[in-house]
């Protein structure tokens, strides 16, 4: 193995023992709190919500889907690290601009940052699939990308779950005919909830919405890079 290869191998591991660390007491405290106030809000609230985002999302799936250039080949893994860096900082200042607009804004603009916000991040999975050589046009590899947005932003035990089906994709695809999308949509709800409701306030959103929006898109560049570097390094693309 490469040097690099070497070096990438050893920061997917600590990357793995982070996602795999015991939740926090606070953490744990919260999810119980967000569990019950879920517990609380009628089915069929849930289920419009569901259904809400899931199209929400297969809609942002087929345009970005249009737009993404054809995967890249005949690069090493140095080189594709590399440009992913280089994307994630155009997308995290797309982000932070949206943040910090719709946070200015107050209360309705604020309700606009959750479709733009959701609309630059898949839009990012799916440049991250091409740089790593990754065909998004197979109906497989959506399902990884949507399975990578989760592992960025869903609970302690969540990551768990989603952390072993990308570490064993080949066997695990065969298992999923879709998402779940009442657990999507209620773990990534709850995982933004707090500082979408504080971008909210007139005069505070746009500090808090720009903020926010730059470190959810450093989180899923990590977990984007990570798990595209995962599947280079145990399974060959065909363009690799």
């Amino acid at each position: 193995m490469k040097e690099y290869e070497m070096k990438v191998y050893q920061d997917l591991q600590q990357w793995r023992m982070k996602l795999l660390k015991p939740p926090s007491l606070v953490n744990r405290m919260g999810k119980k709190a967000q569990n019950k106030i879920n517990g609380l809000i009628p089915e069929k609230a849930h289920h419009i919500m569901t259904e809400a985002i899931k199209n929400m999302v297969k809609a942002t799936l087929v345009g970005s889907d249009m737009t993404t250039k054809k995967p890249k080949s005949g690069m090493s893994l140095y080189e594709r690290d590399e440009l992913l860096k280089e994307k994630l900082s155009a997308y995290r200042k797309t982000a932070t601009v949206e943040g910090a607009g719709t946070g200015a804004g107050g209360i309705f603009l604020g309700l606009a940052d959750f479709p733009l916000l959701l609309s630059i991040k898949i839009k990012f999975l799916f440049e991250s699939a091409a740089v790593y050589g990754f065909d998004t046009k197979a109906y497989e590899e959506r399902l990884f990308l949507l399975h990578v947005f989760q592992l960025a932003f869903s609970s302690e035990d969540k990551k768990k779950e989603t952390l072993f089906v990308i570490e064993n994709w080949d066997e695990q695809k065969e298992k999923l005919i879709d998402m779940d999308w009442r657990v999507f949509q209620q773990e990534y709800r709850d995982y933004i909830d707090l500082v979408k409701m504080l971008q909210l306030i007139p005069g505070f959103g746009a500090i808090v919405g720009a903020y926010a929006n730059y470190n959810l898109l450093d989180q899923l560049g990590e977990t984007a890079m990570n798990a595209y570097r995962l599947r280079v390094l145990t399974e060959v693309p065909k363009d690799y």
